[in-house]
């Protein structure tokens, strides 16, 4: 283990420790949030925790979360989930985020929009003094018709680009839809007015932009961790 992945897991492990026994708790995605899936897992085998159940937001994390023995259930059962841990590209100093790196923003959004509690875990590297500094802005779009608000995407000041697989085909969703990568020439001076345009655009599904949904920020750095909270 490197020393970007030790950091990774010391701060999963500190956001596992805010689990209790009889919560129903948000599966993120990416290789933080992996560190705490393995952590819950343990928890969970060694009856630290009891009476818990998981909402995963991808695909990918359901297969993981079932191969660790971490029960899941879904909205249906449980449409309001108590805390979700889950790991961000950039991290701006008002507990803003960029998501969405791993494809999996949609669902994200949506566990993220259910949670009570929004914990994101992050090594220092994520910390970034503005949105768009660091990282590009992904975009779920649907593959019909996207090509027809370029214009309006580019006017926002980024240059977008078809995310690709490694055999050159578009990258799929779990739900089958393309993702823009959008790179900002100068990081935005207001994400909240960019958030609504996306938001108002026909062909895009959800955008990257997580505001005000962290409630906790745990960061990881060679001098320990530190624990940010939303005032």
């Amino acid at each position: 283990m490197n020393k970007t992945e030790q950091l990774k897991k010391q701060a999963a492990d500190y956001a596992v420790e805010l689990i209790e026994s009889n919560m129903i708790i948000g599966l993120g995605h990416g290789s933080t949030a992996i560190f705490a899936l393995r952590r819950i897992a343990e928890r969970i085998h060694t009856h630290e925790l009891q009476n818990i159940y998981g909402i995963p937001v991808s695909q990918h994390v359901e297969q993981e979360a079932k191969k660790l023995g971490i029960p899941l259930t879904n909205f249906e059962q449980h449409p309001i989930i108590d805390i979700t841990i889950d790991g961000a590209d950039e991290v701006d100093p008002n507990l803003n985020l960029i998501k969405g790196g791993g494809g999996a923003l949609l669902r994200e959004k949506i566990v993220a929009q259910a949670s009570k509690r929004n914990v994101i875990i992050v090594d220092e590297s994520k910390l970034s003094p503005s949105l768009g500094t660091r990282f590009f802005l992904p975009i779920e779009v649907i593959p019909f018709g996207w090509h027809s608000q370029l214009r309006t995407l580019t006017s926002l000041g980024a240059t977008w680009e078809l995310r690709l697989q490694k055999d050159g085909r578009p990258f799929l969703t779990d739900q089958g839809n393309y993702i823009l990568d959008g790179t900002f020439a100068s990081p935005p001076s207001d994400v909240y007015a960019i958030a609504h345009v996306l938001q108002n655009l026909a062909t895009v599904v959800q955008h990257g932009l997580f505001l005000d949904l962290a409630t906790d920020v745990v960061i990881a750095s060679e001098s320990g961790i530190q624990h940010k909270q939303r005032s």
